[in-house]
């Protein structure tokens, strides 16, 4: 017959060290993290989107508690970043192609437009340009002309296209405006403003340029900082439209799809309406 000791080491003894096992791997278990309590959506955005976005920021962390980390460029810039390895997981670009050529990699969902802007010209007081007189005072001689640089930023493409539209009305134009237009925003190495100045009121508040091709949503902005600044229309037949595009990273969290959501919701494109972006 088996003693009371052997018993005890066959048989009880391994299930009271099974049960401590379980114990012990139920504490050591790591509990999950909520990701509003740990980690920010991280959106990366063209510039000219900074008011609006900060606001649509604002207040989705209100509403849900999730934060939301902007970081804002010029969006062919920041579309190399991300192409380098930095961690975007929401892409809100001022044109479509960027985003696009993301998706067209892989690792990125179908972009999708979220808002369409318009491309205006920021001038100086000392000009009385009108949308009829608009495309004479640009070619004029002694108008300096700025604008974004093309391929990295698209507002510099936007004005690339006004350049084409106004060469099929009057021939050669292009090679005069091209050559003419001076790139001083968008670029890796372009002049900062100082903190709290938006770059285009700066810009043209220091007198660098008499004309800036710009978004009418910047250039109403830099209006409100620089009064005597005046914004004009582009004519019917050269107006330029800037579609706003967005893509999502694949396989992230929930948060990131609910925050790119946020912009298409009717709260975010009141939003957007009210910085002055158009309807997708």
């Amino acid at each position: 017959m088996k003693s009371n000791v052997t018993i005890f080491l066959n048989k009880v003894l391994p299930g009271l060290l099974v049960v401590a096992l379980a114990g012990c791997a139920s504490v050591e278990k790591p509990t999950p993290i909520p990701l509003t309590a740990a980690v920010a959506v991280s959106v990366y955005a063209a510039g000219s989107l900074r008011g609006a976005l900060t606001a649509i920021a604002k207040d989705h962390e209100t509403r849900t508690g999730q934060k939301i980390a902007l970081t804002f460029g010029a969006s062919g810039l920041l579309r190399e970043r991300i192409e380098k390895g930095e961690a975007a997981q929401v892409f809100a670009s001022a044109d479509n192609e960027h985003p696009q050529r993301l998706a067209s990699r892989g690792g990125w969902q179908p972009s999708t437009v979220f808002a369409r802007n318009t491309l205006c010209a920021l001038t100086s007081d000392k000009l009385n340009a009108t949308p009829a007189t608009l495309l004479a005072t640009l070619l004029r001689p002694d108008v300096r002309l700025g604008i974004s640089t093309p391929k990295a930023d698209p507002s510099g493409d936007y004005a690339w296209t006004l350049f084409e539209k106004v060469d099929a009305l009057q021939p050669g134009a292009f090679a005069t405006l091209s050559t003419k237009a001076q790139k001083l925003v968008g670029a890796a190495n372009s002049p900062q403003p100082p903190e709290g100045r938006l770059v285009y009121a700066w810009i043209m508040d220091k007198g660098d340029v008499d004309v800036f091709l710009t978004y009418c949503t910047n250039a109403v902005a830099a209006q409100k900082e620089v009064p005597r600044l005046k914004v004009v229309q582009l004519p019917p037949e050269l107006t330029v439209g800037a579609a706003y595009g967005m893509t999502v990273r694949q396989n992230v969290s929930p948060a990131a799809s609910a925050f790119a959501k946020a912009l298409l919701a009717p709260e975010g494109q009141a939003v957007l309406a009210r910085f002055g972006f158009g309807a997708p």
